[in-house]
């Protein structure tokens, strides 16, 4: 399985951006493509993930209201729009690909099997 992450860049406190990430071999439709994100000095964190078989989505309560999923099925594409952007929502934001994922373990980065490249998102005040 191979993900694509693309769609960063940089805008100021308010502003909107849509990340886009494409996954390339799920040899499963029972499968989650979550958002993580990482700034600088902390760990890596959970943001929002999508259950492909049936289009259940999760997210972090920092992101809840502000960040919303949608995917193209037939492109294998999840988008995560991000709107009411603040600074802090600055970090490398990754998709990645996890399987067998259920509502206790789905925000645990160390569950997911495969990582895109991130891609960096910049909030400016």
């Amino acid at each position: 399985v191979q993900l694509q992450a693309s769609g960063g860049g940089s805008v100021q406190a308010g502003g909107s951006l849509r990340l886009s990430c494409v996954a390339s071999g799920p040899p499963s439709r029972d499968y989650v493509l979550g958002w993580f994100r990482q700034a600088p000095g902390k760990e890596r964190e959970f943001a929002a993930a999508l259950r492909w078989n049936n289009g259940g989505t999760f997210y972090a309560d920092s992101v809840k209201g502000r960040f919303s999923l949608s995917r193209e099925n037939a492109k294998n594409t999840v988008h995560l729009q991000m709107n009411n952007l603040r600074p802090d929502d600055t970090a490398v934001y990754y998709c990645a690909y996890g399987r067998g994922l259920i509502a206790s373990t789905i925000r645990s980065p160390d569950r997911y099997l495969y990582w895109g490249q991130g891609t960096q998102v910049t909030v400016s005040s």
